[in-house]
């Protein structure tokens, strides 16, 4: 018989990061809130979520990061002002975002890496397993990365991780999964992780992309958690310490944690966390939109063959 396992209804994005690769830009606004084309890379993020049917957003917050909460709140002047004009395309533009979600913030007042951020959605999550999405990862709606993860999480337990193959001189970047197979061909179990390795010392060549679904054992372990690379607590380091326990339990046994297991992605994905990546992604983006598209991408191919 398969187990049943607790609906996950809660979303926590760590957003307390200061954006110091997109500085002068972001010494007063939060990097979350730089565009990507006409909306925010947050709201992107945040629309992920709720497609997924996690309608509960926990954002984790740092100082200078009060406009995220505005862009999510009501800005009932603003809504006025159009409404006197009768202008009710950018009025339903302003209020999509302010009723999207139910929003909550907390701050991580002393920011110590991913892992800590994760700790600090621990009262508002309970015991109940939980979503976490990374604000530099922007995955395509068209291909629902988060809805098959929550699918795999509650049928079989523990948490998921989300991954992807990348050239394997570039794993230094990310963290790194070693695996075996399931009966999914995109679902494999993990066997052990590691914090951002050398190419020659790297498992695999699948890397650790910014979505989880975590059960809450990780709490407990991410509060024993020594800081690693960088002298950050690792969520990382959180996650093999739930592998290994995983391994170790008897086999008519299982670990407090459940099993780790991980999603292949293959699918559309824009990485918002560099300026390079950044600006690819506002011209793909463009360059597929009804509105945009057709006269933005005519406007390319001429760049591209006068200028270039």
């Amino acid at each position: 018989m398969t187990q049943s396992h607790p609906r996950i209804s809660k979303a926590v994005i760590p957003a307390a990061g200061l954006g110091t690769r997109f500085l002068p830009a972001t010494k007063a606004t939060p990097k979350e809130m730089l565009p990507v084309v006409d909306k925010p890379a947050i709201q992107y993020v945040v629309e992920e979520a709720v497609s997924a049917g996690l309608s509960d957003v926990l954002m984790i917050t740092g100082r200078n990061k009060r406009p995220l909460e505005d862009h999510f709140d009501r800005n009932y002047e603003l809504e006025e002002a159009l409404s006197r004009k009768g202008d009710a395309g950018r009025l339903a533009k302003v209020q999509e975002s302010s009723d999207l979600a139910t929003m909550h913030y907390v701050r991580q007042g002393d920011p110590r890496g991913l892992g800590h951020a994760v700790l600090c959605a621990e009262p508002h999550v309970g015991d109940q397993p939980f979503a976490v999405l990374l604000g530099d990862d922007l995955i395509d709606p068209r291909d629902p990365l988060l809805a098959r993860m929550v699918e795999v999480q509650e049928r079989e337990g523990g948490s998921v991780i989300a991954l992807m193959e990348v050239d394997p001189s570039q794993i230094h970047l990310y963290g790194c999964a070693a695996v075996k197979p399931t009966g999914d061909s995109d679902v494999v179990k993990i066997t052990d992780l590691v914090e951002k390795p050398e190419p020659a010392d790297a498992p695999s060549n699948l890397a650790i992309i910014g979505r989880y679904v975590l059960d809450p054992a990780v709490f407990g372990v991410l509060r024993e958690t020594e800081p690693g690379r960088g002298g950050e607590i690792q969520l990382t380091d959180a996650l093999q310490k739930l592998t290994e326990a995983d391994q170790s339990a008897a086999a008519t046994e299982k670990s407090s944690g459940g099993p780790v297991h991980g999603v292949i992605f293959k699918g559309r994905r824009y990485d918002t966390g560099d300026r390079g990546d950044y600006l690819r992604a506002i011209v793909r983006l463009a360059c597929e939109r009804e509105d945009l598209g057709p006269e933005f991408r005519d406007w390319l191919r001429s760049f591209v063959t006068e200028e270039m």
